[in-house]
Formats: structure tokens, C-alpha cells, sequence
């Protein structure tokens, strides 16, 4: 069983895009660039023929939902509304597509390899999205950000809205992989994704139930984490080996996140 899960784990790995990613934004000067709202949703990847997420696992997208896309690649997030990540992971995440999917758009951030700037190949979508008349395929909004004063008031905006964070990107660049500091993602907590290894009895009310789950980073750091659940979680924790989201405020002395709070379970 365990080799066939690694296996699994390699083939998904080989399959993944090489997809941009963002870099944290620290006071760097962005004058000129353009700032989106980031969306808490589901990342999909259309590589033309099929959706997948970040880690290259085919999404079970219905069929009107995918069969007027382009042949083009497109890169964007799944979603809804806002803080409502759990709704969106468990339509998009379902082996069997249901109605609910109607409640989702596909929110363009990016079409990898096409030519031109930032803004030329957003309007490669966005002519195509016309063309074929489609409403649930949308380019996320991008605004001019005049400077670190404006960034600063529009992610106040944002936050006041119940938003995740800000996306402020180089739209001068042509496209690239990976990770850069080109493209930087603005946000008041910070996240990061750990791996569930262990529980710790819970005491008091929770006497009965999970009191925080032992956590491991991809570097191999591992800390508690109690905060973030509701009663349901804690008695129904997520299972051992899975990947879940967390929120944090930097880092202490021996380099483990401060203040640590569940976000979600991650099953893409």
C-alpha cells in the first residue's frame, strides 16, 4: 500500500505545472505595478485540455463547465465568495461533479506562455471570454498601485470587505516560472501548510475531545498547534498525514511560527 502511495505521489508531482508563485511583499518599491484582490479559493491550472490543481491532480470539473475553455492555458483560482473555502474545496475536490458547481466562477490571474506583458496576455482572456460570451469565467480586477500608500489603503479595503489579502505583480515582465520577487502577495497573518502527525488530549471542556494537533513543516520542524477549531473539529480532527493550513505571525527563537491558528484541511 505504501508503495503504491508513493508512487501516486510521483506521478501527481510529474504531472504538476510549473506554475508562478509569489514571494512576500516587505516594503519593496512597487510603484506602477497592479494590485488584485487575492481570493481564497481552489488554484486551477487549464493546460488547454484539462483543470488540475497546483499539484497536477485532474480536477472532476462537469462537462459545461470546461467545454467552451480555450485551447490556451489559463491559470486562476476556483471561488465563490468570500471565507468560503470549505464550500469551494468540497465542490471542486468531489470525485463527482454535482449542481454546486454553479455556484463557482473561474477568476483569471494569469495565461502562462502566451506573449506579451502582464496586461496584453490578461486581454488575450479577456477577448476570448467575449467572444464566447461566457459569465462564469471571469479576469480577476487589476488596479494601478500608485504606490506603497495606495497599496496600503486598497489591502485596508480589501481586509474591511472580509478579503484574504492583496496580489501586486511587475505587469512590465513577459511571462516566467516559479517563484519571484516579481510577483508578491500581501496579507496581514501570514500562512503555511503543515503536515498532521499527532494529537494532544484536550483538557477542561475538551477533556473528550483533540486539544491541538502536532504539526510538521516541509522542513521538518514540528510544534502544536490549539487554536483555529470549532467543537466539531476538535472531535472530528483531521487524520494523520493530512495537509492542513494554518495562520501565523512570524517566527520565535528557535523558529517556530508564533501564534499558530488552524485555517482548513487542504485536499488539492
Amino acid at each position: 500500500m505504501r508503495f503504491f502511495a508513493v508512487l501516486l505521489f510521483f506521478v501527481l508531482t510529474a504531472n504538476a505545472a510549473i506554475l508562478q508563485k509569489a514571494n512576500r511583499y516587505s516594503d519593496q518599491n512597487i510603484s506602477g505595478w497592479l494590485m488584485s484582490e487575492k481570493l481564497d479559493g481552489i488554484r486551477a491550472y487549464w493546460d488547454g485540455k484539462m483543470l488540475q490543481t497546483r499539484q497536477g491532480k485532474e480536477i472532476q470539473a462537469p462537462e459545461w463547465f470546461v467545454k467552451d475553455l480555450p485551447v490556451f492555458a489559463l491559470d486562476g483560482e476556483l471561488w465563490s465568495k468570500r471565507s468560503d473555502f470549505e464550500n469551494i474545496q468540497s465542490i471542486v475536490m468531489d470525485d463527482v461533479p454535482s449542481d454546486k458547481w454553479h455556484e463557482l466562477k473561474y477568476m483569471i490571474f494569469e495565461v502562462p506562455q502566451a506573449e506579451g506583458n502582464f496586461t496584453k496576455r490578461l486581454q488575450k482572456a479577456e477577448d476570448y471570454i467575449s467572444a464566447k460570451k461566457l459569465t462564469h469565467i471571469k479576469i480577476i480586477e487589476q488596479k494601478i498601485c500608485k504606490d506603497k500608500e495606495d497599496l496600503a489603503a486598497f489591502h485596508k479595503q480589501i481586509q474591511e470587505r472580509g478579503g484574504e489579502g492583496v496580489m501586486i505583480k511587475d505587469a512590465s515582465l513577459a511571462y516566467f516560472d516559479g517563484r519571484s520577487d516579481s510577483i508578491l502577495k500581501v496579507k496581514k497573518a501570514q500562512d503555511a501548510e503543515a503536515k498532521v502527525i499527532g494529537y494532544k488530549k484536550g483538557s477542561g471542556k475538551y477533556k473528550s475531545m483533540m486539544g491541538s494537533l502536532h504539526v510538521e513543516l516541509e522542513s521538518g520542524e514540528q510544534f502544536f498547534i490549539g487554536s483555529g477549531f470549532s467543537d466539531a473539529q476538535r472531535a472530528n480532527p483531521p487524520k494523520i498525514g493530512t495537509i492542513i493550513t494554518f495562520s501565523y505571525y512570524g517566527f520565535t527563537k528557535l523558529g517556530k511560527p508564533k501564534f499558530a491558528s488552524f485555517l482548513h484541511e487542504r485536499r488539492d
